[in-house]
């Protein structure tokens, strides 16, 4: 059954933005709104900005025109309430620190009370099919336990904003795919805004309400795809989908054309 899609009210706003590091231009004229609820997915061709973009959204970089702004106030440094997936888990990690330990940092960060962290730990590991899993360290966890501890870590900062920057990327397909259900459970489940960056058209449909395409040398919006597939989203029936397969084709002809 086919829910109303991202009617919410804009959590994320982009007006106008131009961005140029080290005399170069990265974006250009960038508008773009997230709206409350809503995953939104960036494709694009290696070098059209789709990870400066996230940077943008989570106050790491400033535009050098424009305004990026979070429930209409201006961004201008990181929040507490928008939590950044990086799809290097292993440089994201503490490595001398327990699972548990590396979900206790966010809290720590907080500065969180004591009383009762312990128990929220071990529920924010169990959510992310991590039970029992709190004494050991990221180096006896494999690639999709150690990406489901980063996500378990952002998760502590209660953030109503995900900021994901191909986290699947570097795993195997059926791990990719597990975590692609978990983190849509994740986002329906908490009520989190979604951005994700991927290279990956599939998941990218597979995941969103929305599909942004992006142009290279500099990076500009070129095209808004609609997902308007039913929300509870299945691996093999999904892909199967003939609007599924339509959206494939028509986000395959706009890389090919943006790569030629």
């Amino acid at each position: 059954m086919l829910e109303k899609q991202h009617a919410g009210s804009p959590v994320l706003h982009i007006d106008r933005v131009n961005l140029t590091l080290g005399g170069h231009e990265i974006l250009r004229d960038i508008n773009l709104s997230i709206r409350e609820g809503e995953f939104v997915c960036v494709v694009g061709p290696s070098g059209c900005g789709k990870t400066t973009m996230l940077r943008l959204l989570a106050g790491l970089y400033q535009p050098t025109s424009g305004d990026v702004t979070y429930r209409s106030t201006r961004m201008t440094h990181p929040r507490q309430d928008i939590a950044i997936v990086f799809q290097d888990y292993g440089k994201a990690l503490l490595p001398w620190r327990t699972a548990h330990g590396n979900v206790s940092l966010a809290f720590e960060a907080l500065n969180a009370p004591r009383e009762g962290r312990d128990d929220k730990i071990e529920q924010l590991l169990a959510k992310v099919g991590l039970g029992g899993q709190g004494k050991k360290y990221p180096n006896q966890l494999s690639g999709g336990m150690q990406q489901r501890l980063q996500i378990a870590r952002c998760l502590a900062q209660t953030p109503s904003v995900l900021l994901m920057d191909e986290p699947f990327g570097a795993l195997d397909a059926m791990t990719r795919q597990g975590l692609q259900d978990e983190i849509l459970s994740i986002v329906r489940g908490t009520g989190a805004t979604a951005f994700f960056v991927t290279h990956d058209l599939e998941e990218a449909i597979y995941l969103g309400d929305r599909v942004i395409g992006l142009l290279p040398h500099p990076g500009r919006v070129a095209i808004e795809v609609e997902v308007n597939l039913p929300r509870d989203r299945n691996q093999l029936t999904t892909r199967e989908d003939p609007e599924f397969l339509r959206l494939r084709r028509q986000l395959f002809d706009f890389i090919k054309e943006a790569e030629s």
